[in-house]
């Protein structure tokens, strides 16, 4: 399974399995994403994967022949607002009753920040809070940058009724400071805006043999 977009996908693959993913498997299986919001060739491809297992959701990014640039506050592991500015990976995920919404960032060297959203662009109450427990990885060499986030499984089945009827998409903020915006699912026209959730995708879920 790998595969290399022009498009947009009309589903989100995540696979569903037993063990924890590796970033061999995000080259794998990943999902090449070839233009950005205007339709231009993208020259340093992003890729990603969605990654269930029993007890974690696991958001792995990257993208080629690139160092990225994150956030110059970012430190690998540690939550960090306005990482947008800079280089970026991002999952969206809808609630089960659309009611609300989880905006995720992954920097290229793992720093990350999470809130969650009552309507396009309105935080919720009491948000932006960390999600608890979140682990992430990186490793940044010359070939590009690659970062894991892993998400307790039970958080996000409570907090948003994940389940394999979910909505979801994945994103990208890249090539800054001359920013490129990067989105798997077709959330409309118009300025680039990922904040779109009834234009969510719906998750398509895969059990790998």
């Amino acid at each position: 399974m790998f595969f290399h977009l022009i498009g947009y996908v009309e589903q989100i693959p995540v696979i569903f399995a037993e063990r924890t993913p590796t970033f061999f498997e995000l080259e794998r299986h990943g999902i090449v994403l070839l233009t950005d919001w205007s339709g231009s060739k993208i020259t340093k491809l992003p890729k990603f994967l969605f990654w269930i297992d029993q007890t974690h959701f696991h958001f792995l990014a990257s993208q080629e022949d690139t160092l990225g640039l994150n956030h110059p506050d970012s430190r690998p592991g540690q939550y960090q607002p306005e990482l947008w500015k800079y280089d970026v990976a991002e999952f969206f995920l809808l609630s089960s009753d659309e009611n609300r919404y989880l905006e995720f960032n992954l920097a290229p060297n793992g720093g990350w920040w999470s809130s969650a959203f009552c309507g396009p662009l309105i935080p919720a109450p009491r948000e932006p809070l960390p999600i608890p427990n979140v682990q992430t990885s990186a490793e940044v060499n010359r070939n590009g940058w690659r970062a894991r986030a892993s998400i307790p499984l039970s958080w996000l089945q409570k907090s948003y009724g994940f389940s394999k009827s979910t909505f979801l998409n994945a994103c990208f903020i890249l090539n800054s400071p001359e920013q490129i915006f990067v989105s798997a699912g077709n959330l409309g026209d118009g300025d680039p805006d990922y904040h779109r959730p009834k234009r969510f995708p719906p998750l398509d879920p895969i059990t790998l043999a």
